[in-house]
């Protein structure tokens, strides 16, 4: 009989809203349980799909998690599992290490929440079914800056071996190193199925001697975490082949939309265009609700209108949202630019705007200055948002250019508006 689970990462239950809660009261309280609604679809699917178990690599809180209602709520999801007779395995990773939940909570004995010192679970399914080691490994710290898979068990023989682990592989550009390995380290493990967690985008890496699966997580947070979200059905077969599913979990799926405004010289047209590329995403998007950031690009005669506009085309596109149906906006951005610069044309205000454009930007005060704030408010910022400037000296330089260029067309066309130029 084949042995079936769910694997699962990065639920982040509760995880506490940054931008979202500041601007949009309603969307904030949306995406505040979504990731507890994306978990119900997560135990729903175990139940409809009968599986064995399910498979929870990491990350299931957002840090030390002290709330009883939390607590409460996966004590209950967690039940019907262990009223169906389906088991849970679950690791911590750098988010819930130091989580008094898990450590506290009174799981039902179908739950196997695995130590900081490595075990492995034989699985008894009876005579005539292939053996299952399930092998897990928690942070004991929320740093691990070192690989943890020399700490793991050596596989059982004649096991189908399953490992779950919490770890950044070689690197990924948003998460920080947490018990790195490589994925050829992992193909030499011996293991049939690696589960692993923390990077939040899906990936499958296969061979014909092991299956190594980062789930992705089941509901973004933000328009950092855009894309379709999901979880993996397996099913190791009794001749020892595994067949991944992608299953879609989504409550709340975020996307950009980028618009090109270079082709319309109306303000109606502007605003036919990006109604109507909001209405193509949101039939492309199966998620209950879709929350869109709308990027504008291009040369276009209302790039000082657009900048100065964009608190009405926001409105405009929440109403058209609202008509569309479960489509939130969560921000409407522009990258436009006056056709030859924001300093083209004739007229004082023009000629200023070549001289803010030239002399004042490009000049060493000006320079120095910008670094100046640009260090201060870096320094305040905690350690998993500082690289929004950068990451090496060259990025940084890059993101402050971008910052003054952006600041010279904003206040040009404040000015634009305000004389009527």
């Amino acid at each position: 009989m084949a042995y079936r689970f769910l694997h699962t990462a990065d639920i982040h239950l509760d995880s506490p809203l940054k931008t979202l809660a500041l601007r949009n009261p309603e969307l904030s309280d949306l995406i505040g349980v979504a990731t507890r609604r994306a978990f119900i679809r997560v135990v729903d699917l175990c139940l409809e799909e009968r599986v064995d178990a399910l498979v929870l690599a990491g990350d299931l809180y957002d840090g030390d998690q002290t709330s009883m209602k939390t607590a409460r709520f996966l004590a209950e999801q967690l039940r019907r599992l262990h009223e169906a007779g389906i088991r849970t395995f679950i690791i911590r990773g750098n988010h819930d290490a130091l989580s008094k939940i898990t450590t506290e909570l009174l799981m039902p004995e179908t739950v196997k929440v695995f130590g900081a010192s490595a075990e492995a679970v034989a699985i008894d399914r009876g005579a005539g079914n292939i053996p299952v080691a399930i092998h897990g490994l928690s942070f004991a710290k929320p740093h691990a800056p070192q690989s943890l898979l020399r700490n793991y068990a050596l596989p059982l023989p004649d096991a189908v071996n399953i490992g779950i682990m919490h770890t950044s592989l070689g690197g990924s550009e948003k998460h920080d190193p947490y018990a790195p390995c490589s994925v050829v380290d992992l193909q030499q493990s011996g293991f049939r199925y690696w589960a692993l967690g923390h990077i939040h985008k899906r990936s499958v890496v296969e061979d014909a001697a092991s299956v190594i699966v980062m789930p992705g997580m089941p509901q973004g947070r933000d328009i950092n975490e855009d894309g379709v979200k999901s979880v993996s059905l397996v099913t190791i077969k009794d001749d020892r082949s595994v067949i991944v599913e992608e299953r879609h979990t989504s409550v709340a799926q975020f996307e950009r939309l980028v618009v090109d405004a270079s082709r319309v010289a109306e303000w109606k047209a502007m605003i036919a265009q990006m109604s109507t590329g909001l209405e193509a995403l949101r039939s492309a998007v199966a998620a209950d609700h879709l929350v869109v950031r709308i990027q504008l690009h291009g040369s276009n005669e209302l790039a000082w209108r657009i900048r100065r506009d964009l608190d009405l085309l926001r409105t405009e596109m929440e109403t058209r949202g609202s008509m569309i149906g479960n489509v939130w906006i969560d921000k409407v951005q522009t990258s436009c630019s006056t056709p030859g610069g924001i300093g083209s044309g004739a007229g004082a205000l023009s000629e200023l705007a070549s001289i803010i454009d030239g002399e004042v930007s490009s000049s060493t005060a000006f320079q120095q200055e910008l670094i100046s704030i640009a260090e201060e408010l870096r320094a305040q910022l905690p350690a998993e948002l500082r690289d929004i400037f950068g990451t090496d000296e060259g990025s940084f330089k890059e993101a402050l250019a971008n910052i003054a260029r952006d600041g010279s067309s904003e206040v040009v066309a404040r000015l634009r508006g305000a004389v009527g130029e």
